[in-house]
């Protein structure tokens, strides 16, 4: 069963929250917070390329499969994308491309569909 679509709204809400920990300005938001902005936006992606050719990973708080493809089922997906939730939220946001994530290895990306630049921003705040 698909998921409920994120509103663009609350997306909006929820990664508002988290701006001034982006830009600098405050500590570390409440981890449902930070949580809440995380998965929205993984969501919203999972929504702009449907699919299961890549994983994105943003532990503690979420994994998705997006982007059109071979499927994948067992074990270590051959398209994995891994960071960490700020450096998440900073592609995410359009604060930080995705190569110099990559470049400065803030992002591991593995795999031949594992550049998902061409899909972000999903939101700018």
């Amino acid at each position: 069963m698909p998921r409920k679509p994120v509103d663009p709204h609350e997306l909006r809400a929820a990664v508002a929250a988290v701006t001034p920990w982006l830009d600098g300005d405050e500590d570390t938001p409440a981890r449902p917070v930070l949580a809440t902005a995380v998965r929205a936006s993984l969501r919203t992606l999972e929504q702009i390329a449907p699919g299961h050719s890549v994983e994105v990973r943003v532990p503690p708080f979420a994994a998705i499969q997006c982007v059109p493809g071979p499927r994948h089922t067992r074990g270590t997906p051959p398209n994995v994308i891994e960071t960490d939730p700020k450096t998440w939220l900073e592609l995410a946001t359009g604060r930080l491309a995705f190569a110099d994530a990559v470049a400065d290895g803030r992002v591991t990306a593995s795999g031949t569909r594992a550049d998902i630049s061409g899909l972000l921003p999903i939101v700018r705040i």
